[in-house]
């Protein structure tokens, strides 16, 4: 095929298409024509709303590696959050193991039935079942369920160790009552009250109770409390005073030897001198006195009988 060009001055040139190099050179000048006007058409055909989402491609970028940022900076706050509410259960936990031992303590300072407050058992529980679904609760939600559960054991903590100061308290009070008899065997030679004296007849108050017994038989504390006295009084021989709080006091007379020292702390039922006939006496025996507020009173109603 020939392509034949009209000079001026009517000459003309023919171009043969069947070469090689001929055609080579036509593709070429033919794609770079084509190239040239695809690219004016991009450049002048797309509309501004096309060229001005071009333009925003960078800027996009930008905001989405701001939002990934925030994002990252949100769960770091929520680990934190997170951590913190652990770390609120874990001590939570920890008090809730001291209130179970105190109940416990407390349970056997009290002598109650371990089976109605058992505190290695979670307490029974039940109701109905929901018609609707339940909802999870967020971490705002979970965060106040925390503070008012915490309120709530440390108001039982509160109370728990009150009531375990009351117990404390009961019993030290029921240890340093007197109550019982001040010797293990024997009977009583002798009342509290009127009587006649045994040494010269006349009537007289017998401000104690006597209790006969065998010369060297132990004489115990009816209480606990602190050996004011340990030695010989006038009219009492040798005598033992203990004086246990809450304004009573007891005294041990006619001892033959005493086995507690001033200033010696006893409990209830420890022996704390012998049996004998020292001082003002006709016989073994030991004069027990019960003194409230200074002033002696009947021990028989803290012997029992």
């Amino acid at each position: 095929m020939n392509i034949i060009f009209l000079r001026r001055k009517g000459k003309a040139r023919q171009l043969n298409l069947a070469r090689p190099l001929t055609l080579s050179v036509v593709a070429a000048l033919t794609l770079l024509v084509l190239g040239g006007a695809f690219a004016l058409g991009l450049q002048y055909g797309l509309g501004a709303h096309q060229r001005g989402m071009l333009s925003d491609i960078p800027r996009f970028g930008n905001v989405l590696a701001e939002q990934k940022k925030q994002l990252a900076d949100l769960k770091q706050q929520l680990q934190l959050r997170v951590d913190a509410m652990a770390m609120r259960l874990g001590a939570m936990n920890a008090h809730v193991i001291r209130l179970d031992a105190l109940g416990r303590r407390l349970t056997e300072m009290a002598d109650i039935d371990s089976r109605e407050f058992n505190f290695d058992v979670a307490p029974p529980s039940g109701g109905p079942e929901n018609d609707g679904e339940g909802v999870s609760a967020g971490i705002p939600d979970l965060t106040q369920m925390l503070a008012q559960l915490e309120q709530r054991v440390n108001l039982r903590d509160s109370q728990l160790a009150a009531l375990e100061n009351v117990i404390l308290a009961q019993e030290l009070k029921e240890d340093i009552h007197p109550e019982g008899r001040p010797v293990a065997r024997g009977f009583i030679s002798s009342y509290f009250g009127e009587r006649a004296d045994p040494f010269d007849g006349r009537e007289a108050f017998h401000k104690g109770v006597d209790f006969a017994g065998a010369m060297g038989d132990k004489v115990v504390a009816v209480a606990e409390g602190v050996v004011t006295w340990a030695g010989e009084r006038s009219g009492f021989g040798k005598l033992v005073e203990i004086s246990h709080g809450d304004g009573y006091v007891t005294r041990y007379a006619h001892n033959q030897r005493t086995l507690v020292a001033v200033g010696q702390m006893v409990k209830r039922g420890e022996s704390v001198a012998l049996m004998g006939s020292t001082g003002r006496s006709t016989g073994p025996h030991v004069h027990f006195e019960v003194l409230r507020n200074g002033r002696q009173v009947n021990p028989l109603s803290f012997i029992g009988h």
